[in-house]
């Protein structure tokens, strides 16, 4: 679709999303009047950002159904995030909603021609996360085979990779680094017995050093598939096999960056926080909602042939950057120094504190079996040029401390990779 006939559809779109949620949430409604802003003043997709920002608050505070545009009788799919924090993120889905990102996931799938020849192993968690129904429902529209086998059990995932003839897996990219790690240390398996050719990887953040080792120790093509419960679950984007960003399908979902101080828009191309808003959800529309992403869009036209906007890797999220002496650290970049050396894991785990008033910065990393050993003077020479990667990456100085193999725990679902001491010090 050409960009004009996109902004088109957007307007069309918008305007009626809009029009919804003035009339059937009262949420938005309330919103909307305090920023003196009527439906009749949304004309254009460029009108957007007269409409007032969603906040994960906001839908904490709306728990359960607050920001339902639909009678409940209508509902036909209720999905919530983990609410470790509090109250849970809820979406709710009208049967059309389940349509829309069934197709989503399925535009992404489309990228590898997953269909009737191929076994789907969904290795996200089933039930209220949203991964393992929705990379389902994306297999199903594509005519594939689900194998719903869900998170965990590492030894049965491999056996039934191999009995099923899996040749397409669905989960987050840490598990998929777990299953990869057993299969090179099994001794009953091998890769290369496997018919694993494609693998969609999502619901965290990970970097380019650690696609091309899921690339390399499971023989596949590893794609980036993006997505959110605020808009649907995954399947908001995913890569092209030019894999240089995440196309976003933007005539279901619309992607703005802000400036995370002044909470504009930045100029076309700059890094900020990533906004959505939902241009077809039925059940609970979402008006530019402030997703803590941090990253930025690209507009030049893709090798690829597709015009659907992409988003650049994500950086990290606002709410996880850490500030450690003064300095702005993601944990991604812990992760992208790992995998510039051969003899580490690319797990980690940070832990910052105060001390004296000063911030410490520690990182357990592991070595590689191969490349193990208990002698410390063995470790430095491993140690000193991570350490030097790590001062250039950031300009400031940690404590890396070398484990065992296996010493860092390993996810079924998001990986956790940071404990900040200094919270719980007021």
């Amino acid at each position: 679709m050409s960009r004009e006939d996109m902004r088109q559809l957007q307007t069309k779109r918008l305007i009626k999303t809009v029009k919804t949620c003035y009339e059937k949430v009262p949420f938005y409604r309330r919103k909307m009047n305090e920023a003196g802003v009527k439906p009749e003043d949304i004309k254009s997709i460029d009108d957007i950002v007269k409409l007032p920002f969603t906040t994960k608050t906001d839908l904490r505070d709306e728990y359960p159904f607050g920001l339902e545009a639909v009678p409940h009788s209508e509902v036909r799919r209720i999905h919530a995030s983990s609410g470790t924090t509090g109250k849970p993120v809820v979406g709710t889905y009208t049967a059309n909603d389940l349509a829309m990102w069934a197709e989503g996931v399925a535009r992404v799938m489309a990228v590898a021609d997953v269909g009737p020849k191929d076994t789907v192993q969904v290795s996200y968690g089933y039930g209220l996360f949203t991964g393992g129904l929705g990379a389902h429902d994306g297999a199903a529209l594509r005519g594939a085979i689900q194998l719903p086998i869900s998170a965990g059990n590492t030894e049965k995932q491999i056996m039934l990779m191999e009995d099923f003839g899996s040749n397409i897996l669905c989960c987050t990219p840490s598990y998929a680094m777990r299953l990869a790690e057993a299969i090179l240390d099994s001794k009953v398996v091998s890769v290369n017995k496997l018919k694993l050719r494609a693998g969609f990887f999502g619901a965290e953040p990970w970097t380019e050093g650690m696609r091309k080792e899921l690339e390399q120790k499971l023989q596949i093509k590893a794609y980036d598939i993006y997505g959110l419960t605020e808009m649907c679950g995954p399947g908001v984007g995913g890569e092209c096999e030019c894999q240089n960003g995440t196309h976003l399908w933007e005539d279901m979902y619309f992607p703005e960056i802000i400036d995370t101080k002044t909470l504009q828009p930045v100029a076309p191309g700059e890094f900020g926080e990533l906004v959505f808003t939902s241009l077809c959800k039925e059940a609970m529309p979402i008006l530019r909602y402030r997703t803590r992403d941090l990253t930025r869009l690209i507009y030049e036209p893709c090798k690829c042939g597709r015009t659907a906007v992409r988003m650049d890797r994500i950086l990290g999220r606002s709410d996880d950057m850490l500030i450690i002496r003064g300095v702005n650290v993601f944990p991604s970049q812990i992760e992208t120094c790992l995998t510039e050396f051969t003899a580490f894991q690319p797990y980690y785990f940070i832990t910052v504190d105060r001390i004296n008033n000063e911030d410490t910065f520690d990182i357990n990393v592991e070595l590689k079996a191969d490349y193990f050993s208990a002698d410390p003077q063995d470790q430095m020479k491993f140690i000193k040029p991570l350490f030097n990667r790590i001062v250039s990456m950031l300009g400031i100085k940690p404590n890396i401390h070398i484990l065992p193999p296996y010493a860092i725990e390993r996810s079924l679902g998001k990986a956790k990779h940071v404990h900040d001491k200094r919270n719980f010090k007021g």
